[in-house]
């Protein structure tokens, strides 16, 4: 199983960044985002179930979107209006239908004030 995020990059504060995640290896019943700030643990995002049942942080809420394409096994998240609070490393999750996680490499997202 592996799982490839892109998408990360450097932003001014107010902008928009789509991540995207291709997974590969079986197929994933819940899909979602995690984020680790400098200095913090990692924390929820935003999952996606593979019926399109949705979870997001509040911190999150009304500002990114995550959508699967279960055909191509890959789950998006499209992050707007960006704050230097959301800064972190991005990580890819995926949980099989037997319950085993995996993880992405991650993908850097810094948001410059």
């Amino acid at each position: 199983v592996q799982l490839q995020a892109s998408g990360g990059g450097l932003v001014q504060a107010g902008d928009s960044l789509r991540l995207s995640c291709v997974a590969s290896g079986t197929i994933f019943s819940t899909m979602g985002w995690y984020r680790q700030a400098p200095g913090k643990q990692r924390e929820l995002v935003a999952t996606i179930a593979r019926d399109g049942s949705t979870n997001y942080a509040d911190s999150v809420k009304g500002r990114f979107t995550i959508s699967r394409d279960n055909a191509k096994n890959t789950v998006y998240l499209q992050m707007n209006s960006l704050k230097p609070e959301d800064t972190g490393v991005f990580y890819c999750h995926a949980a099989s239908y037997y319950g085993i996680p995996y993880w992405g490499q991650g993908t850097l997202v810094t948001v410059s004030s």
